[in-house]
């Protein structure tokens, strides 16, 4: 059942998510849109090299999408773009294949693995790595990221 979704840990995270607001002057800003359920994600990033600098973000989501969000918010700072991409890759396959629950500093990520029997739910609870990815592929100049799947076949985020 879907409740079972929603522990206290789930909860909690999404109720006290770090990093909310926006930069003053970012690197770069990237939307993501489920289309699906209207959930929405913007994050802004500054950058070093291509680690993350500085990080911002208004989520307008689920609490699967906000504590997805809040797990990005914590430990994204000193994130190198290939550590937020495999987390992002790893995260994902979690979700639609039920893989192993990305390790490292995201390793918080297996709280959602839940998610993976609803797939409606997908789209909202991958936006804050789908737009975080992007933020710093751009900011850092990084061509673009052809192997990356969309989170839904409507091209969601």
């Amino acid at each position: 059942m879907i409740d079972d979704l929603y522990s206290g840990k789930l909860l909690a995270l999404a109720a006290n998510m770090p990093r909310v607001g926006r930069l003053a002057a970012p690197d770069a800003s990237v939307e993501k849109v489920a289309k699906l359920c209207g959930s929405r994600v913007l994050v802004d990033v500054k950058v070093e090299g291509d680690r993350v600098a500085d990080f911002a973000q208004e989520v307008k989501a689920c609490a699967l999408g906000q504590a997805a969000a809040s797990v990005l918010g914590a430990h994204v700072v000193g994130a190198s773009l290939s550590e937020l991409e495999l987390a992002r890759d790893q995260f994902r396959a979690m979700l639609k294949e039920g893989a192993a629950a990305p390790d490292g500093r995201f390793s918080d990520l297996a709280m959602l693995s839940p998610v993976k029997d609803y797939p409606a739910r997908h789209a909202s609870t991958l936006l804050a790595f789908e737009a975080v990815t992007e933020a710093v592929r751009t900011a850092t100049g990084a061509m673009p990221d052809t192997s990356a799947e969309r989170t839904s076949p409507a091209g969601a985020a």
